[in-house]
């Protein structure tokens, strides 16, 4: 999959750790956005988790107030590889625990190509009030891709991040225009140019970040496996793999939310070091149209989105869990990430250096 005749390769760094992990006399959160505003890195956004387990197998969940006090989080920063490749070593280094994941992409400015039938992901980063043909930008994005015929997308709300290089902070009591949205979608080559095209119509200079994916199940449908990568590339250099899991928070297995259920499975299996699940503000998948919460319901209905990042070999036998709890409902994908970094109080496993593998 390629761009037509305005490509550029853009880095997204991904950082997950508990919200409560400091560095000196600061939360993390805030130790590596200040370096993201101080640096002028373009793009960064804060979203919150509602669960995760990493490598010592501790569980965190907003399920009760015991274990939701450190929940999750994640920040995502997208630039270009030179500003990436000048800021993390000054992130790693302010990191004590978390895992930190370095993936390739394009920023399509101009027409999408390729085959047309390549499963492919879409990012896109809005205002948080952002408002685009008179309603929420996220609305309005969201039901561009779902009229596009994507498989999926979920719009994630930020809490905080920097736009354009500059700092920009939640506040309780303001309507937060400024603060980053993430919007993920999952579709075809030509699902997400006809995507693009209208969104260009729409937003001046959209950040249109497109990476490759492997869609693996659809509805509950086995479609195709993870591909069967190596444990490293030519060059000697560690290969991991990526399986995100879009499902329904209000969606079963054996009794439990899905999510919940694929979490347990995944920590008592100990097959993986650890995941992640984020909650989306408005998405789609499984067919149904766009939808989020609603006022007087009794259960949450919005998507849910679990992230495994682990070796290839490990993301092959966890597949097995993830095939298995997604039964009947989900979407699965699975994508190499070229770079991983997991941080354990001065123990680092992975590396900084981006591996290529052709497959």
């Amino acid at each position: 999959m390629g761009c037509g005749a305005a490509v550029t390769e853009i880095i997204k760094l991904t950082a997950y750790f508990a919200e409560r992990e400091r560095t000196g006399s600061q939360f993390l959160a805030d130790g590596i956005l200040d370096l993201y505003g101080t640096r002028k890195v373009a793009t960064s956004v804060v979203t919150r988790g509602i669960a995760s387990f990493g490598p010592r197998g501790i569980v965190r969940s907003d399920e009760s107030l015991s274990m939701s006090e450190d929940l999750p989080v994640a920040i995502t920063a997208v630039d270009i590889p030179e500003r990436i490749d000048a800021v993390i070593d000054d992130v790693v280094a302010l990191t004590n625990r978390g895992t930190l994941t370095m993936e390739r992409g394009q920023l399509a400015t101009g027409e999408v190509v390729g085959h047309s039938s390549d499963a492919t992901q879409l990012t896109l980063l809005l205002g948080r009030q952002q408002r685009l043909a008179g309603s929420a930008a996220y609305f309005t994005v969201c039901e561009i891709l779902y009229r596009s015929g994507f498989a999926g997308a979920a719009a994630f709300l930020g809490v905080d991040g920097t736009v354009d290089g500059q700092r920009r902070r939640a506040k309780f009591f303001s309507r937060n225009p400024d603060i980053p949205l993430l919007v993920v979608g999952v579709g075809t080559a030509s699902q997400v140019a006809s995507a693009c095209a209208e969104l260009r119509a729409l937003i001046p200079d959209p950040l249109l970040m497109i990476e490759r994916v492997r869609v693996c199940k659809r509805n509950g449908e086995l479609i195709e496996r993870p591909h069967a990568l190596p444990a490293k590339d030519a060059q000697g250099l560690d290969l991991f793999q990526k399986l995100s899991i879009h499902t329904p928070e209000d969606a079963l297995h054996d009794g439990a939310p899905i999510h919940r259920a694929l979490l347990r499975g995944l920590r008592e299996s100990r097959r993986v070091s650890g995941a992640t699940v984020l909650r989306a503000l408005w998405g789609f998948h499984d067919g149904r149209a766009p939808h989020g919460d609603r006022l007087l319901q009794l259960s949450r209905h919005v998507p849910v989105t679990t992230v495994v990042v682990d070796t290839p070999d490990a993301i092959a036998a966890a597949f097995e869990i993830v095939d298995e709890v997604t039964g009947e409902r989900g979407l699965v994908t699975s994508e190499m990430v070229p770079a991983a970094i997991a941080i354990d109080r001065g123990h680092q496993r992975g590396g900084r250096h981006l591996a290529r593998h052709r497959y």
